[in-house]
């Protein structure tokens, strides 16, 4: 009896990736504002929040290993923290961030807001 070859489907089945626990890590909250919604709903992309010491590489193995997407681009930004007042009265400090901005392939989609 001859062996079948695997098809495609099959062969893509066998290279999904597994996510470790860095790569968890690394994805610490989406940043959920007006802005990045529209973005997210016209041009197919995620902003997150990552630690200071992500690079992109990383980000991008990340995300593929968790949503099981495919990544077209990312961009990183750091925003400085900045000092606030509150009421006139009260002193506080916004704190500094990082962020990416993850573009997914067209035609997947990665659903922030599971039910």
């Amino acid at each position: 009896m001859a062996t079948r070859k695997p098809t495609k489907k099959a062969e893509q089945k066998l290279l999904v990736k597994k996510a470790t626990i860095a790569q968890f890590d690394l994805i610490v909250r989406p940043i959920i504002t007006e802005k990045t919604m529209a973005l997210m709903q016209d041009q197919n992309k995620v902003t997150i929040e990552v630690p200071k010491s992500a690079n992109k590489d990383a980000i991008k193995d990340a995300f593929e290993a968790v949503f099981n997407v495919t990544v077209t681009d990312v961009k990183v930004i750091n925003t400085t923290g900045k000092k606030t007042r509150r009421g006139g009265r009260y002193e506080g400090t916004i704190p500094a961030v990082k962020k990416a901005i993850v573009t997914v392939k067209e035609g997947q989609a990665i659903d922030l807001f599971k039910e």
